[in-house]
């Protein structure tokens, strides 16, 4: 067994850096923190040369950062975090009670994801129950259309229905369990089909493992069976549930920013925006222990429920050879999308006629028109040529960096728990803090944690694969750690993680609408649909159409990368594996 010492030594060095880095964080930008905080303190105030030194002298910025980084460093041996370079008020307190905001708000919303996931997964679960599960079942489009679903519209569409008009439930303001509804539902419908999806792609290689055809051989209960699938799913399932509970703890900006609530991701975007460092650094600190807390959870439960074949490498294979599902959704779906870009490229997306503003669908028209009288399909059409672009880079940069750190698991582990931990807006603010504005910025902003999913994905898997039976008896036989990885492991994993890849496709795409729905994304005329979306979601009650079209794409993006993931299957090898299920079941059938 490996000392977990140097892991820890990692992950605090990682830990350290992203702290500092925040504290640094003005100097790196070259902007003036006095200036900053002053026009955040008050915006109408004359920033004279006597009003920006008193700030820095109130604030001790003369001193230089790394003085007022050592300082605040040896506060934290106290528990005091130091004082809110606006307010004046102490920082824990503060980010505390953030804190339980973001707990209440993240517990509700996991449950949410958890009903989503299960009956994203009741079909699989009933049939593989029931024998009746067949090896080219077609992927589920309709949870990759409510994965693709933007998480700030529909907490806007919720707060104006079922907050606004119908008046059911809270529509801002935090007033303890029932505010948490709406937002939950936002945050939790997106993320229980990821993990959905996630889930009902593991399924069939569980039902089809030697203990559950001899469990049917012998006439146990399908509803016995079922439940021994999922918890045979669960270990390469909690690394990645684990990172959800970060990200919908610190990852919640938006929505928190719409319903008002009082929650760590909306305070660390206040501080940032605000360069108020000693509540900045507080609150990534707190989300760093929070992932740190997740994933150390994460790893015991799965070590607790592997047992000890984890450890001893006498598991069944998790990955068998599924026949390609034969449909015509991909193609479907794919001329939908490529039938929307070619009848609006002709158009002008920037042609203004303020007399048709807001207009609904019609012929001249099919998409109806935005605020400023401009045409939403042809928005739409040259906005894709844009954001497909992008987004196929950042995704194709995220699968080959995360199978690389998924690979070694010491290092990419600490490494995606901390990216993981700081909040979009951060990560952009830091992302131009070294590398300058620019349009490249929301990209390298977005692939800066769009890799970690699929490490965490790919090392969970890879720790499976690794304790396989026939992975141990090819150790056996003398086989080295590169022949098992070129033709055992990798051959394995990678349609899996290629899989949750295209999932993420539509994510990826989200990414960079949520920065730009923060404002730190495309700036306008630019019609990027994460900026469509930003730009039209103040007149989504009146004007409905201007944001279904742009959501209604991103969705049909969705359908089309988890239809086509449909085809992406183990190699010819896997056939082996699949053999040695079904003699291990004869064998335990004839000898029971």
């Amino acid at each position: 067994m490996r000392h977990p010492l140097p892991a820890l030594l990692w992950r605090a060095l990682l830990a350290a850096a992203l702290v500092c880095g925040i504290g640094l964080l003005p100097w790196l930008a070259r902007t003036d923190p006095a200036l900053t905080v002053l026009k955040a303190r008050s915006a109408d105030r004359d920033p004279t040369p006597e009003v920006l030194a008193d700030i820095r002298a109130q604030l001790g910025l003369d001193q230089g950062p790394f003085s007022l980084l050592g300082q605040w460093l040896g506060g934290l041996w106290r528990g005091d975090a130091g004082r809110s370079w606006l307010s004046g008020g102490e920082v824990t307190p503060a980010v505390l009670q953030a804190l339980g905001a973001s707990l209440l708000l993240m517990a509700v919303a996991l449950t949410v994801a958890a009903v989503t996931a299960a009956l994203i997964c009741a079909r699989t679960l009933w049939l593989g129950a029931h024998h009746g599960l067949d090896n080219s079942k077609a992927p589920g489009a309709g949870s990759a259309m409510l994965a693709a679903l933007p998480e700030f519209l529909t907490a806007s569409v919720l707060a104006t229905v079922v907050g606004v008009q119908l008046g059911w439930l809270p529509a801002l303001g935090w007033y303890g369990f029932r505010s948490t509804i709406l937002p939950a539902l936002a945050l939790g419908l997106p993320a229980g089909a990821v993990l959905g999806r996630l889930l009902d792609d593991l399924l069939p290689g569980a039902f089809a493992e030697p203990w559950a055809l001899a469990a049917a051989a012998r006439g146990l209960p399908g509803r016995g069976i079922a439940r021994q699938a999922v918890r045979r799913c669960l270990p390469g399932l909690l690394p990645n549930t684990g990172l959800f509970v970060v990200g919908l703890t610190g990852g919640s900006v938006a929505v928190e920013q719409i319903f008002d609530i009082p929650g760590l991701g909306r305070t660390t975007l206040q501080a940032a925006l605000a360069q108020d460092l000693p509540v900045l650094q507080a609150g990534a600190l707190t989300l760093l222990l929070l992932a740190a807390t997740a994933t150390g959870l994460a790893s015991l439960a799965t070590r607790r429920i592997a047992g000890p074949a984890l450890r001893d490498g006498s598991l069944s294979s998790p990955h068998r050879r599924q026949t390609p599902a034969r449909t015509i959704q991909p193609f479907l779906y794919g001329g939908l999308l490529l039938a929307v870009i070619t009848l609006g490229l002709p158009r002008d997306p920037l042609a203004l006629d303020t007399v048709r503003r807001l207009q609904p669908p019609s012929w001249a028209h099919p998409f109806g028109t935005d605020a400023l009288g401009r045409d939403l399909l042809a928005r739409v059409a040259h906005g894709a040529l844009d954001t497909l672009l992008l987004a196929l880079v950042i995704g194709a940069a995220a699968f080959v960096t995360g199978v690389l750190l998924g690979l070694v698991p010491r290092i990419g582990g600490p490494l995606a728990d901390t990216v993981s931990a700081v909040p979009p807006v951060l990560g952009a603010l830091l992302v131009t803090a070294v590398a300058g504005t620019g349009a490249a910025t929301p990209a390298l902003a977005v692939g800066f944690v769009a890799w970690a999913p699929l490490a965490v994905h790919t090392s969970a898997l890879l720790r499976q694969e690794r304790a396989a039976l026939h992975v141990t008896a090819t150790r056996g036989l003398g086989a080295g750690r590169g022949y098992l990885l070129r033709h055992e492991l990798l051959p394995a994993v990678l349609p899996s993680v290629t899989r949750h890849a295209l999932l993420r496709l539509p994510g990826t795409a989200l990414a960079l609408a949520s920065l730009a729905f923060l404002g730190l994304g495309a700036q306008p005329p630019s019609p990027e649909w994460g900026l469509l979306l930003a730009e039209n979601q103040p007149y989504a009650e009146r004007a409905p159409w201007a944001v279904i079209a742009p959501a209604a794409v991103l969705a049909l993006l969705g359908a089309l990368a988890v239809s086509a993931a449909g085809g992406v299957r183990l190699p010819r090898r896997a056939d082996r594996r699949t053999a040695e299920h079904r003699a291990c079941t004869r064998a335990l059938v004839e000898t029971g």
